[in-house]
């Protein structure tokens, strides 16, 4: 009778070559679908949008968000003018809302 086989990687006794074989199959249908997302990674996107102003390259989620920052202040003060401001339950909320629309508004448009 001959000797069980010893996997290096397993300190278990596989009894025949056949088991072992199928073994080996499993293992490595189990290492392919654990690296196939991490390959899926590696490809990634070409290069970040950025936007040259005055020779320097800003990321455009970071214009984006100045944008929507100074249209949330735009609209404070119109709703404080119009006296709007005073009857909103949560103004930070509401105004923190309408900065991460006009953002996202403004990266729709100016990127798509």
């Amino acid at each position: 009778m001959d000797k069980p086989m010893t996997l290096p990687f397993m300190n278990s006794a596989i009894s025949s070559p056949e088991r072992a074989d199928a073994l080996c199959r499993c293992l490595s249908a189990i290492r392919l679908w654990c690296a196939a997302p991490m390959l899926g990674l590696l490809a990634g996107c070409d290069g970040s949008p950025s936007r040259n102003i005055l020779g320097s390259y800003f990321p455009s989620w970071m214009v984006c968000a100045l944008v929507g920052l100074a249209l949330a202040l735009a609209a404070r003060a119109i709703f404080k003018a119009l006296g709007i401001l005073e009857e909103l339950p949560v103004p930070l909320i509401v105004m923190l809302a309408i900065g991460c629309a006009c953002t996202f508004a403004m990266w729709l448009i100016w990127l798509s």
